[in-house]
């Protein structure tokens, strides 16, 4: 099926999970499947590709808040910065704030070795 559909389906499948390594696997997956579509640069006129690129700093983030919840912060610093540099296709609409502002607040938690839940902001 299409790659994006499968993409998203492991992505959301991850957020299911209540076992942190679980999530990180269906997270690793959606990252996986991404990755096998070609680059929008490659094929301008391929849709997926261009709905794939701008999907790579929400998959990287969440492999890196997964990895942060496993207590491999190594996996998860470089992560973060992968996502952080993906970061640049996002606009400056709230989807793209969001983005951001998740990043710099998984990336505080690493500088903390900090491995528990999430911190939730609220955004409103």
């Amino acid at each position: 099926g299409n790659a994006f559909a499968r993409c998203l389906a492991a992505h959301y499948l991850a957020d299911t999970e209540s076992d942190p390594q679980k999530a990180l696997e269906w997270d690793l997956k959606a990252l996986e499947i991404a990755q096998s579509v070609p680059l929008e640069e490659e094929h301008p006129s391929d849709p997926t590709a261009a709905a794939v690129k701008t999907f790579y700093p929400s998959l990287y983030l969440s492999v890196a808040d997964g990895y942060r919840k496993v207590g491999d912060f190594t996996s998860a610093r470089r992560h973060v910065k992968e996502g952080t540099a993906w970061s640049a296709v996002l606009g400056l609409d709230a989807y793209g704030q969001r983005v951001r502002a998740e990043l710099l607040r998984v990336a505080a938690q690493i500088d903390e070795s900090d491995s528990g839940p999430s911190v939730v902001f609220d955004y409103d």
